[in-house]
C-alpha cells in the first residue's frame, strides 16, 4: 500500500481472498482430508468490521489511498461459517462496502457459504463510480450488468493463480471476461490476480503428481483494461508485484455512441433486472417490530426515551473524474 501511494496510485486493488489465503486443497484432497485445513481457514478469517479492517482503515487514512482487498470472513453467527469477501476501504470514509461472493465457484463450495446482495452495488467515491467482483462472479452476466446499471465506471476483479492448466486457462479466461466486461461497459477494469508460491505447493502437496498440478503454467495474470477491452498496464503474469496505468474518466464517454448497453442500445421494456438486496441470515423474525413498537409507545406514554442509532458504512457523496 505504502509503495504504490509512494508511486502516486489512487487506489490499490490486491487479489482474491489476500487474506488469508485460498483453498487449494479443495481441488487435491478428499473433503475428509481437507477438514483439518478449513478449520484452519477459519480460525485465520477475520471479523468484518474487526481489527484488521481497522488496521486498513487507518493505513488508508495515512497513506491517502483507496484500498480493494479480498479476505475470508467470519460468519458472525455462526461458528465455522466463512465468506469470501470482497472490502472497499476509503482514505477518509473507511469501510465503503463489503461485497460477499454470491456463488462460491466449483470445489470452493466445500469451504465457502454463498453471499448475498448487500454488496452488489457501485460506491461513490472521489476517483468515481466503484463495483468489484471476485474471480467467477465476472463471469456472471447478470451481477456484471447488475454493477453496470447503477453507474459503475471502475470495475475491480480479482482472482487467483489457478494452476490446474490441464483443466483451464486462467490468464485466456481473464482477458476474455474482463476485457468482454470493459468493452461492454466502456468502462476501466483493474484485475489482481495472486500468484503461486512453492511455498503453497510444499504445503498442499502430497504427491509428486499433485505438485506437478500445483505447478502448471500459465496460472496468474493482472492488468488493467481501458473502455475499449484494451490492456493498459504492463501484464503480471505468475509474478508477484505491481502494476500501474493512468486512467481518464472522460475516455468512458466516447465509446458510450457505439453501444450503451445502458441506455440506447437496449431494450427495457423487453428485458429487465431484478436485484433482492436482503441480507441472509439463518433465521427471520416475524412479528417482533410490532412488538418492539407496542413496547416503546407505552415507554412514551410512562415518559420520557433514550434511543440511539448504529450507522452502517456509507459511501463518498462526491465523484470527480480525475485520474487514478
Amino acid at each position: 500500500m505504502r509503495e504504490a501511494s509512494a508511486a502516486g496510485a489512487s487506489i490499490v486493488v490486491f487479489p482474491e481472498v489476500y487474506v488469508s489465503g485460498y483453498p487449494y486443497w479443495n481441488w487435491l484432497k478428499n473433503p475428509l482430508d481437507g477438514s483439518a485445513w478449513f478449520a484452519r481457514l477459519y480460525h485465520s478469517a477475520i471479523e468484518v468490521p474487526g481489527q484488521e479492517v481497522e488496521e486498513l482503515c487507518r493505513l488508508a487514512s495515512d497513506n491517502n489511498i483507496h484500498i480493494a482487498i479480498g479476505v475470508n470472513e467470519r460468519g458472525a453467527r455462526s461458528l465455522g461459517t466463512i465468506y469470501n469477501t470482497n472490502l472497499l476501504i476509503s482514505p477518509d470514509k473507511g469501510l465503503v462496502n463489503r461485497q460477499r461472493k454470491l456463488v462460491p465457484t466449483f470445489a470452493e463450495k466445500l469451504s465457502w457459504t454463498a453471499g448475498d446482495a448487500q454488496g452488489l452495488r457501485v460506491t461513490e467515491t472521489r476517483l468515481g463510480r466503484v463495483g468489484m467482483l471476485a474471480c467467477g462472479e465476472n463471469t456472471n452476466t447478470l451481477a456484471r450488468f447488475a454493477l453496470l446499471a447503477e453507474g459503475e465506471l471502475i470495475h475491480l476483479a480479482n482472482f487467483v493463480a489457478f494452476p490446474f492448466v490441464d483443466n483451464y486457462d486462467m490468464p485466456t479466461a481473464i482477458r476474455t471476461r474482463i476485457g468482454a466486461h470493459s468493452f461492454e461497459g466502456k468502462v476501466f477494469s483493474i484485475v489482481s490476480c495472486s500468484a503461486m508460491s512453492q511455498e503453497i505447493i510444499d504445503a498442499i502437496a502430497d504427491s509428486e503428481e499433485d505438485k506437478k498440478r500445483m505447478q502448471g503454467s500459465p496460472n496468474a495474470y493482472s492488468a488493467i483494461f481501458n473502455p475499449h477491452g484494451e490492456v493498459i498496464s504492463e501484464p503480471l503474469i505468475d509474478v508477484e508485484g505491481i502494476t500501474y496505468a493512468d486512467i481518464d474518466l472522460e475516455q468512458c464517454i466516447a465509446p458510450k455512441q457505439y453501444h450503451d448497453i445502458l441506455g440506447h442500445y437496449n431494450r427495457f421494456d423487453i428485458l429487465s433486472l431484478q436485484i433482492d438486496r436482503t441480507e441472509r441470515s439463518p433465521v427471520r423474525y416475524v412479528g417482533e417490530a410490532n412488538e418492539l413498537s407496542g413496547m416503546v409507545k407505552a415507554e412514551q406514554e410512562a415518559g420520557p426515551l433514550s434511543t440511539s442509532t448504529r450507522q452502517e458504512p456509507h459511501s463518498d457523496v462526491g465523484t470527480r473524474g480525475e485520474k487514478s
